[in-house]
Formats: C-alpha cells, sequence, structure tokens
C-alpha cells in the first residue's frame, strides 16, 4: 500500500477546506459531508474557524482509497497565516495545490507555489469551482502552464483509462527515454510518470467543484496511480531500525483542550515507541495520532507517520530530531509590530498567555520592555490581529487592545568591515574578530569560519557560531533586526586558565555590534522595508486615479496588460510592487472609488532599501550605544581590574592584530 502525507494549499477562499471535505466524504472517511458555511467541516474544529469560516491552524485526517493510505493536512488559506503554512511543508510527500476556477492565479497562490518549490514538494493541482459562472478551466490551464510551469498538464483519463494522447506527447518529451518508450508502444511508462512528478517536471492537474463532488473521484485515483511511498516503515519487527536511527521533524506546537503542550511530528526514520528520552532530559510521555480533533494513543510511531508527542518542553517548529537537521529559516516573516494594550489586565497575565502563543508561533517574537512597561508582537495582518484578540479573549479571558501598528524594518550593511569584540574583567578572557560582508538579498544572516584550529579551538569557534544565532541581532540605525550579512570568524584568542563559554558570547556579540558601528561611521548601514507584489484590477476609466495613487505610494508599476472581463466591459490590471508602508491600506481606498468593482491583492515581495530612510531615523531615535543589552564596546583588563573601552578605541586595544586590511 502507498502511505503518503500530503498537504492541501490554496489562496483564501478557492475551495480547499471543501475539497479535504469532500476528498474525506469520498473515500469513505466522512458519513457525512460538512460546509465550511454551516460550520461543520471536519477539517475546521476550532471554534475560531467555525465563526469565521476559514482555515485558522493546521489539521490532519486519515483516508484510505485503494492501494493509498493517505495523511490529509489541511492547511490555512488566508495570507496572514501562511507562517502556518510554510511549516508545514518540510513534512510533506506531495501537496495539492487548490486554483479557482473563476479567479485562476491569485497573489497568495504565487506565495504558495514559490513555497513549494523552496521545500522541493512535488504537487498536484486542483482546478476548483469548474462549474461556476465564469469558470474558464481551460484559460486557467494554460495560465498555469504559463505562470508557474510547462509542465502543468491535464491529467483526466480517457474512457480507455488513460492520459489524453497530447499529454502522453507532452511527458515522452521530458527525455529521449521517454520518447523512444512512447514511439514504441504508444504510452510512456507508469512508473516513468511517477518519477517525473516527484523531480517537479511535471504537475498534473485535475478539474472539478468540490461543493458538488465533480472530479473529486479522479484526483483520489490520480494520488492512488501517480504518487510513491517516500519513507517506508520496516515490514517486521526483525528489521525494525534501531533507536540511533530515528529521525524526525517538528513541525506544529499546540496545546489541547486540558493544556497539555504537544509537539507534532513527521517522523522520517526509524521509529519513536513511547516514553523514549529525547533532547537529553525529556521523555516523550504519550503518542497520539489524531484524525481531525480525535485521536488514539499508539505505542510507537512509525516512519512516515504524523503524530503528537506530549511531555516535550522545549520544541519548536523546523527542529530535528534524532538525525535530523533543523530546518532552514522560514522564508515567510511577518512585517508589522504592534503594542498589546491590556484593558484593566495585569501586563504580566498577558505577557505569560501570550508567551505560550509565542510557543505554538515563534513567529509572534512577543517582546517585554521593562523601561516602557510594553508588550510588543509581530503579525502578518490585520485578519491575524483580530483573532490573536479573540485567542486571548475567548482562551485566557484576557480582554486587549492594540495600538495601530508600525512597520517592521531591517537593517543590512553595504560594505565590508572586521569588527572586534574583547571581553576581559577578571578571571575572563576571549578575543573575537569578525569579518562582516554584504549578503544576498534574503540570505539573513549566514556564518563561515577562515579562522585556523591551532589559533582558536574548535570548542570556542563552536561557541562564536552557537551564540551569533543564539538572539536576535540588531543593527545600529533603528534598532530593527539585522538581515543579509556573511560574518566570517577570521581570529580569536582565548586563555587556557580564564575562558569561559560566556566570555566567547559576550566577546562575539560585541565584535559584531563594533563593526557595524564603523560602517555607521562610514555611511555604509542601510535600513530596508518590506514591499508587496500587488495586482490591482479595475476598470479602464478609473486608471488614471489607480496610477497617480500608485505614483503617491512610491510603487514600481510593470507595463499595463488589459483584459476583457465582457464584451462590454474592459478591465485593466496593474501590476508591480510598492512598499508596505504606504500600500497597507490601500485595498480601503481601492473599494471605495471603484464601488466594490476594483480587486488588489498583494503578496510580501521581500525587503528592498527603504524610501524614505531619513523620516523612518528620525522617528526612531535610536541610540546604539545607550542600548546596553547589544553594547559595542568591549572590557579589557589592567592591574587586576576590568574597565570598558569605546568602540572606537577597541582597535588599537586589541590584543590580536587585524586580518584583513580593510580599515587601511
Amino acid at each position: 500500500m502507498t502511505q503518503i502525507v500530503a498537504g492541501i494549499v490554496a489562496h483564501v477562499d478557492a475551495g480547499k477546506t471543501t475539497l479535504s471535505e469532500a476528498l474525506l466524504y469520498q473515500a469513505g472517511a466522512l458519513r457525512q459531508l460538512g460546509r465550511v458555511d454551516k460550520g461543520d467541516a471536519f477539517l475546521d474544529s476550532d471554534a475560531l474557524e467555525k465563526q469565521r469560516g476559514i482555515t485558522i491552524f493546521s489539521h490532519q485526517a486519515l483516508l484510505q482509497y485503494q492501494d493509498l493510505a493517505l495523511t490529509l493536512v489541511d492547511t490555512p488559506g488566508h495570507v496572514d497565516f501562511a507562517t502556518q503554512t510554510e511549516q508545514v511543508l518540510s513534512i510533506l510527500d506531495y501537496a495539492i495545490l487548490v486554483v479557482s476556477a473563476t479567479e485562476g492565479i491569485q497573489g497568495h497562490t504565487r506565495t504558495l507555489w514559490r513555497l513549494l518549490a523552496r521545500y522541493q514538494v512535488p504537487t498536484f493541482i486542483f482546478v476548483n469551482k469548474s462549474d461556476l459562472t465564469g469558470a474558464d478551466p481551460a484559460g486557467v490551464l494554460q495560465q498555469l502552464q504559463t505562470e508557474l510551469a510547462e509542465g502543468c498538464l491535464d491529467f483526466r483519463l480517457t474512457a480507455q483509462g488513460e492520459l489524453s494522447s497530447s499529454t502522453q506527447e507532452a511527458l515522452a518529451l521530458a527525455n529521449e527515454t521517454l520518447l523512444d518508450d512512447f514511439l514504441a508502444t504508444g504510452r510512456v511508462p507508469d512508473a516513468a510518470v511517477r518519477g517525473l512528478i516527484k523531480q517537479r517536471q511535471v504537475i498534473p492537474c485535475y478539474f472539478g467543484a468540490a461543493l458538488k463532488m465533480t472530479g473529486v473521484a479522479g484526483l483520489l485515483a490520480g494520488l492512488a496511480r501517480w504518487t510513491d511511498t517516500k519513507y517506508a516503515a520496516a515490514k517486521t519487527a526483525d528489521t525494525a531500525a534501531t533507536p540511533a536511527d530515528f529521525g524526525a521533524r517538528v513541525f506544529k506546537i499546540s496545546h489541547d483542550d486540558n493544556g497539555e503542550r504537544l509537539t507534532w511530528v513527521r517522523v522520517l526514520s526509524g521509529s519513536l515507541p513511547a516514553k523514549t528520552v529525547l533532547l537529553g532530559t525529556e521523555k516523550a510521555n504519550q503518542l497520539r495520532r489524531y484524525n481531525g480533533a480525535k485521536y488514539t494513543v499508539v505505542a510507537a510511531l512509525q516512519t512516515g507517520e504524523v503524530g503528537a508527542i506530549a511531555g516535550l518542553t522545549t520544541t519548536f517548529p523546523g527542529q530535528g530530531l534524532g538525525g535530523v537537521t533543523t530546518q532552514i529559516r522560514p522564508a515567510l516573516r511577518p512585517v508589522l509590530t504592534y503594542a498589546v494594550q491590556p484593558q484593566a489586565e495585569d501586563p504580566h497575565a498577558c505577557l505569560v498567555a501570550l508567551r505560550q502563543l509565542e510557543d505554538e508561533d515563534p513567529q509572534l517574537h512577543v517582546t517585554w520592555s521593562p523601561q516602557l512597561q510594553e508588550i510588543r508582537v509581530r503579525l502578518m495582518g490585520a485578519v491575524q490581529l483580530e483573532v490573536l484578540q479573540q485567542l486571548l479573549a475567548e482562551r485566557y479571558q484576557l480582554a486587549v487592545s492594540f495600538d495601530a501598528g508600525q512597520i517592521l524594518y531591517q537593517e543590512t550593511i553595504t560594505a565590508a568591515v572586521e569588527g572586534v569584540g574583547h571581553f576581559e574583567p577578571l578571571r575572563h578572557y576571549a578575543e573575537v574578530h569578525l569579518l562582516l560582508q554584504p549578503g544576498a538579498r534574503g540570505s539573513g544572516l549566514t556564518f563561515k569560519s577562515t579562522c585556523p584550529l591551532d589559533v582558536l579551538g574548535r570548542n570556542w569557534q563552536h561557541q562564536v557560531a552557537t551564540n551569533l544565532f543564539a538572539k536576535e541581532q540588531l543593527g545600529v540605525l533603528s534598532g530593527a533586526p539585522l538581515t543579509d550579512v556573511q560574518i566570517t570568524l577570521v581570529a580569536g584568542r582565548a586563555s587556557n586558565v580564564h575562558s569561559v563559554g560566556g566570555d566567547f558570547r559576550e566577546a562575539t556579540w560585541r565584535a559584531l555590534r563594533q563593526g557595524l558601528m564603523m560602517l555607521k561611521q562610514q555611511g555604509a548601514c542601510q535600513i530596508l522595508e518590506p514591499w508587496y507584489q500587488f495586482r490591482l484590477e479595475l476598470a479602464g476609466a478609473q486608471i488614471g486615479r489607480a496610477l497617480n495613487d500608485l505614483q503617491q505610494m512610491h510603487a514600481e508599476v510593470d507595463p499595463l496588460t488589459t483584459a476583457k472581463i465582457t464584451a462590454a466591459d474592459a478591465r485593466t490590471i496593474l501590476t508591480g510592487a510598492a512598499p508596505v508602508a504606504t500600500m497597507q491600506n490601500y485595498a480601503q481606498a481601492v473599494n471605495a472609488y471603484t464601488h466594490g468593482q476594483g480587486q488588489l491583492s498583494c503578496t510580501l515581495a521581500g525587503y528592498r532599501p527603504c524610501h524614505d530612510s531619513a523620516a523612518v531615523l528620525a522617528a526612531q531615535s535610536y541610540e546604539p550605544v545607550a542600548d546596553l543589552d547589544n553594547t559595542p564596546d568591549s572590557v579589557f583588563c589592567a592591574h587586576g581590574a576590568g574597565y570598558p573601552v569605546a568602540w572606537d578605541q577597541v582597535p588599537a586595544a586589541a590584543h590580536l592584530a587585524y586580518q584583513t586590511d580593510l580599515l587601511q
């Protein structure tokens, strides 16, 4: 039996959860077909999801169809909860991307496609709502082939149970061997097709209407025929993998109705018996396999299975367990920050509740300022803000409001520098030299070492690398998170008598900040702001107003394209990019001046240099030297006592010579 884990992803309102219900019903896993609009969908089990009619949290269900055992994971479709969707992608064997036949490829569809490519997830596409007025399945297929991949092919079968001749011909052109097979036999072998799908060279496309159960059986049959088991479990106890072979990926943290903390994992190798000790000292007290809101307790989780572990307290999404490495940095990150305003509640009670929610979603990035007595959170948008407010009220009985919110800026550098950090209070010693260089856009902070081990031992070099990522490093222009910097350890010194790990933490952080201060002095630090990729559709008569608005918003507009929606109604589609700061509230304006007929969709397009950096920095009023938690100064020792040395005096006081000629 083929055993796979498949996730359903889509732009909001494309019919993703409805398709999940239809697949479960078609396979006999549900006796009654639930509906999102009636609040009885099997996989939208949370009260907030029923109220809002959208998926907020990922949920899983189990079904069997023919020789297919499928763990189906339904993910949030709204862009505000896309970070939770991204968490799931790393544990999927396949994905089902749902596209509306009336809307075609939408803004968030493109974001999801980029994420599926990033995580190399083989994908099936279901073009939903094909029965509605205005649906254009053939046009959507052409759009998929043009905008997503040429390999998007119609996989509906003929009456003889085979792919159409045109699809077979397209498959045969993938390589010479397949072409020879096709010319000799008139068909492409199923095994070869499955291989092309796994390599993402071919994207099978199906068409139908999930609400009316049309096309659903074809999709299920396609999943059964065109997928392969990726992670095979041991067949007998004699061939079971040893504990040393165990490996799993954490993809979600949640809390059940009793407050029990659950770590959701996909076992990628070996098996995980209950009561196993993980992470050194923590025990997997209970193992659960969920089907919707219900679960069964199991004695072990086998290779390929998805389950929840009770008893772990320090896990986080993306973490690798056993022999699996921790996942790469998420591509999607919040771009808005809000101050939490408790209404008559103790701020610390709100902080405790938010810390638990941050445990489930680390991207909230909850911070507490003792000086301002203020809690801040990071969010993707207004809908997530409303849901967070409801969660605090319903789960914790806490009434809160939020301020108007601010853009979450980032900082980077535009030149190279060698930064030095020295930490030598009495009976402590460490010196670290870091070469800072501009990194590729979107690369975050990366680290490597060119320091010989006979200059600084492996253990101390590991301390430098670990401590660089032990906290969020901040820039020196506005105190915003630092990004897109290549950090290289070029030199360091330890004392055989006095050095401890904490010394290298202090020296590393100070070296980074000292280098940034040197660059600030040279004018080589840069503040970045988030930008949207937008798509604005409106009547031709409103194009002048729109272009004027976009110019005022500092937008970059792509060449115009015009599409005829009906013979009597010419529509114009404007695409491009604009700063989030100027466009974040523009949807309301579009709705007003188009009388509800215009459509604006925005997806995050990453960070770019800030369009009004002078005004932003003036509003921030950040003093990097006064930020004692991120000081650029160093500590040296003389006459049996430590003394501080200002960052600009550190080069002259350093014990090691500079390793680069950047300052000469």
